[in-house]
């Protein structure tokens, strides 16, 4: 009773609630707004709809509606009749910047949204109606995804760089990137120090994308590839370094553990395991986006999950490894890394 009249006291409205049911357009608009080019023109300049029709093709009507949604939103600013950027917008909704963050917009409505509009039947079964990392068509699914992501863990895979000081090496440091992707992790060790040498394991048909991103940043000449399942390849060994980059939410409790296992046995004695991950508070009371993210796993995956820090740091130890500890990133989460032990003589 008391948490009632506690409400009572703050004059509780049903607007959060009215807001929650509309969260679903926001990223809607936004992915319609990339898809039109809207914020590419803008970077230009402030522009009336009657402008952006031209340069976009896209219809007044149409524009005008997802523009003042925009504005009313503050990723838009207006003065009279002209529409423009706002800082925000400028620095992550431009697709030629290098800090673009827009990416994952473009994957909203064909990709994302078709496995939750089930929600209600995955909570009920415990089971996806589709596994993307399971089903034949993951790969195909991962291999569009990969590169539009490739900017939300750039700065934090820098961050890791600068931490384990590859400027400063003056030998060969082997790198195992798993579940590689766009190669952003392997791509940023590689960018630090001209003796990195990159193995980046992936599927078949999503290593070509990791080949071209490696190209583009010109240090293709430094990467291997191994393709096929990151649990069943054989991953090699003698690596003093390797990358799991958002890849355990998606394996789940059981899979990450036998994953872990292999990384350790990949590395040579003295090597260093670097973990990103959208980690929740051990309570699991928040933060939103990473629970929001765990839903996502369930309407996407088998058994994905996030995991709190106390349990990938309990998975580590049982693998082998020592040391464990957290790097602040740039990025959702700290990462989180661990140390193969040292051969020692007895």
């Amino acid at each position: 009773m008391r948490q009632v009249s506690e409400y009572s006291a703050k004059q509780l409205t049903p607007e959060r609630l009215m807001q929650f049911a509309w969260g679903y357009a926001i990223p809607l608009i936004i992915e319609a707004a990339l898809k039109h080019c809207v914020f590419d023109v803008l970077d230009a300049g402030p522009k009336t709809i009657e402008q952006l029709g031209r340069e976009t093709g896209a219809s007044a009507r149409g524009l005008r509606a997802i523009l003042d949604a925009l504005v009313s939103v503050e990723l838009l600013g207006k003065e009279g009749d002209a529409y423009a950027l706002v800082p925000e917008s400028a620095q992550f909704l431009v697709s030629t910047r290098s800090s673009f963050h827009g990416g994952i917009f473009r994957h909203i409505s064909a990709q994302l949204l078709p496995n939750w509009m089930q929600l209600d039947e995955t909570v009920r079964t415990g089971k996806p109606a589709r596994s993307v990392n399971r089903d034949k068509d993951g790969p195909a699914f991962f291999e569009q995804f990969v590169e539009d992501i490739f900017p939300m863990s750039y700065r934090a895979a820098q961050t890791l760089g600068d931490a384990l000081k590859l400027s400063d090496v003056r030998q060969p440091v082997n790198v195992l990137d798993i579940a590689a992707g766009s190669g952003v992790w392997g791509i940023s060790l590689a960018q630090k120090s001209p003796h990195v040498r990159v193995t980046a394991v992936d599927w078949h048909e999503v290593i070509p994308v990791t080949r071209r991103v490696a190209k583009r940043f010109g240090v293709d000449d430094r990467f291997r590839y191994i393709e096929g399942d990151i649990q069943k390849v054989d991953l090699g060994s003698g690596y003093q370094v390797a990358t799991l980059g958002h890849i355990l939410h998606s394996e789940g409790a059981t899979r990450s553990q036998l994953l872990l296992k292999r990384v350790f046995d990949a590395l040579s004695p003295g090597g260093t395991i670097a973990i990103s991950e959208f980690t929740p508070n051990e309570d699991r009371s928040g933060p939103p986006n990473t629970l929001i993210f765990a839903v996502n796993m369930l309407v996407n995956t088998d058994e994905g999950d996030t995991f709190a820090f106390s349990e990938v740091r309990s998975w580590l130890h049982d693998a082998g490894f020592g040391d464990v500890r957290l790097l602040e990133a740039t990025a959702p989460s700290p990462l989180i890394l661990a140390s193969k032990p040292m051969v020692t003589c007895h």
